[in-house]
């Protein structure tokens, strides 16, 4: 190919000079025999950052699209695939401090947005789907066009946390607004679908949703429908909080209200919770205005139902501590995490009432508060911020998310924890936020969180909810010195930690179908038929799964290629809606809806799924697992389990994860001529 022609020359006399370096390096990197290419890539990337940070250099690049892909800008990356390329990564890559890695992402999206705009008829992807992408990537860096770079992305990027601002408004004057918004607005839907603990990010999208909606500059023709019902979400649940008038305002109108008043924005501030999963900050107003006005609207208020308003009715005193101490503004969550755990009904058990008075007066340490400091602020109280964390694990079990970390371990046990044990879960945030030291036991002997060795993660993670935030590390600790006590043991060492880790009920019986010493698969036939005759309701009795059971899954990217183990909880094997047999599983991620490959999806809700469950059909579950639990005296129909089923599985398997896996007798056998 050539350059473009004219060449582009729009824009200052600097950014004419880098394109014309650019179009040399181009060609030099073009005309270059493979084994060079490499060596050219560094200048053409150089010369093309430099050239996207000036007026005009990203609609000069794009120009260019079909040029650089051609002269092999992306051979023997990711981004050489575009059909495979996942939107939601696009964000992590944009705000690396990896300038090459910053380079490439971006000279990706414009190669998207020439297919897109009709500029480059591309081989692997058809315009309408690189139009589709780029409306997700721009709904998931939306906040990129309002905003102006955070401290810390100054700190790690420097000027280059500019680009990623110019390539997101480029994109969004080329494709338009109303089609940025409205992908948006599925993707706010499908995340509040799931009910996660950290919501931050999604009041961060809802909030630019309003302020593009407030822009007369802003055209968003037809689209945004359904965005005003998350704004007022937010913003203005009821009649008297409308307009946003602010929580002094609204705290005056409320006391001039009468009865029925009250009855309306209680019922109001409900629906709207119960419906999102989001708390406004006029709700906490509200909560605490009602606790003189007895307990029948502050159960309106919270949207209860039977079991919810007779655990308030009994345990009255200690709801309205925890409202007056611990629900404000600023901790708006915590209304539904108390909404939620009175709706368990898990007050009843005796240990968590006082368990929760406890939490309420815990004095937390130097640690704990230095902590919580650093990732809240000082806005309320630290001891108010934690019990919003409590009240929030408490009621949503399933919307505990690791972050960006790699500490699905830790994750899952505190989910396990508030699921099967709440009070084991309320005694683990007291130790680690007052003593900061957790002691576990690992076959009868102590492991304390302040002598073992470092963790799985390399640094103490932030992006974590208040009690994750607090307990994770010392948890981490202790898994990683559990690990370190079965090196030299034959196996994987799941084998001895999940029981010991997360609990008694965690099975004995173990199946693995990797070899650990060579990586290859082993025994695969067995391994499935022992996990058919355990969970799937027509081989083992018809008996459900009485407690949550610890598996390990191979996590592979929408290529089905595989990109690491991953800690999962199974919750329930059960027909969908449409008659399929699914496994409903806990994904410790903050969003489980992802693409494993090969036609394995991830659904999150549509398939009988409840708030944070995860789901696939049986087969496609059992080709992602490697690890699983079982109680061993429990014996299910091994010889029922019919090889039409089997080879379904194994077939997604070594098309996936398992297809550099396949021991040498294996496909001896399954090509005996050897071609």
């Amino acid at each position: 190919m050539t350059p473009p022609n004219p060449p582009h020359t729009a824009g200052n006399d600097r950014l004419q000079s880098l394109l014309e370096k650019l179009d040399a390096s181009i060609t030099q990197l073009s005309e270059s025999p493979d084994f060079a290419k490499p060596a050219k890539v560094p200048q053409v990337l150089d010369l093309a950052r430099r050239a996207m940070m000036q007026e005009g250099g990203c609609a000069a690049i794009e120009e260019r699209a079909e040029w650089l892909e051609s002269a092999q800008i992306f051979a023997g990356s990711d981004w050489a695939l575009p059909q495979i390329l996942v939107p939601s990564l696009s964000h992590s890559s944009l705000q690396s401090a990896d300038a090459t890695l910053v380079v490439i992402e971006a000279l990706s999206q414009l190669r998207m947005l020439a297919v897109a705009k009709g500029l480059y008829r591309h081989t692997l992807i058809s315009d309408e789907s690189a139009h589709h992408f780029l409306t997700q990537v721009m709904a998931l860096n939306l906040s990129l066009l309002f905003t102006a770079p955070s401290e810390a992305e100054r700190e790690t990027q420097g000027r280059l946390a500019q680009l990623p601002r110019l390539l997101v408004q480029h994109i969004a004057s080329r494709i338009g607004y109303e089609h940025v918004i409205d992908k948006l607005i599925q993707e706010i839907w499908r995340i509040l679908q799931q009910r996660p603990i950290q919501v931050e990010p999604v009041k961060q999208m809802i909030t630019q949703i309003a302020l593009c909606q407030a822009d007369p500059d802003i055209d968003l023709a037809t689209s945004g429908q359904g965005a005003d019902r998350l704004v007022s979400s937010l913003y203005g649940p009821t009649q008297a909080c409308r307009e946003d008038p602010g929580v002094d305002v609204y705290r005056e109108r409320l006391a001039g209200m009468d009865a029925g008043a009250l009855q309306y924005e209680a019922t109001g501030f409900a629906r709207a919770m119960h419906d999102t999963g989001l708390v406004s900050p006029y709700h906490p107003v509200l909560l605490r205005h009602l606790l003189d006005y007895g307990d029948q609207l502050l159960a309106e208020a919270l949207g209860l139902s039977a079991t919810g308003r007779d655990c308030l009715f009994c345990y009255h005193e200690l709801v309205h501590t925890i409202i007056r101490t611990s629900v404000h503004p600023q901790t708006a969550q915590a209304a539904y995490g108390l909404a939620l755990t009175l709706e368990r009904g898990i007050l009843y058990q005796p240990p968590i009432a006082p368990s929760l008075w406890r939490q309420l007066g815990l004095p937390l340490s130097e640690w704990s508060e230095a902590r919580l400091f650093a990732a809240f602020g000082d806005s309320v109280s630290h001891r108010a911020r934690l019990m919003e964390g409590v009240l929030c694990v408490l009621g949503l079990p399933l919307g505990i998310g690791q972050g960006n970390n790699p500490t699905c371990q830790s994750a899952r046990a505190l989910s396990m924890w508030s699921f099967n044990d709440p009070d084991y879960l309320l005694q683990m945030v007291t130790w680690a936020a007052r003593d900061d030291e957790l002691i576990m036991h690992f076959e009868g002997q102590p492991i304390s969180s302040q002598e073992s060795l470092g963790g799985v993660a390399k640094t103490l993670p932030l992006d974590l909810d208040p009690v994750s935030l607090l307990v994770v590390p010392h948890l981490d600790r202790i898994y990683a010195e559990m690990g370190r006590r079965c090196i030299g043991r034959e196996g994987d060492p799941h084998r001895w930690i999940n029981p010991e880790f997360h609990g008694w009920w965690a099975g004995r019986g173990f199946r693995i179908n990797v070899d650990v010493a060579t990586g290859q698969l082993s025994d695969l036939d067995t391994f499935l038929r022992h996990f058919y005759a355990s969970y799937h309701p027509v081989y083992n009795g018809n008996q459900p799964l009485i407690h949550p059971q610890p598996a390990g899954i191979a996590i592979t990217d929408s290529a089905a290629r595989f990109i690491g183990w991953h800690a999962i909880t199974i919750l329930r094997s059960a027909l969908d809606p449409s008659g399929v047999m699914r496994v409903y599983f806990f994904n410790p991620n903050n969003d489980s809806g992802q693409d494993w490959g090969d036609g394995v999806k991830v659904s999150t809700a549509g398939n009988g799924e409840r708030f944070g469950e995860a789901s696939l059909p049986f087969a496609q579950f059992a080709s992602r697992l490697y690890i699983f639990h079982h109680d061993p005296l429990e014996h299910g129909e091994l010889a029922e389990v019919t090889e039409r089923e089997l080879e379904e599985v194994i077939n997604l398997l070594h098309n996936s994860w398992g297809a550099s896996r396949i021991p040498p007798t294996d496909l001896q056998a399954e090509n005996p001529t050897g071609g």
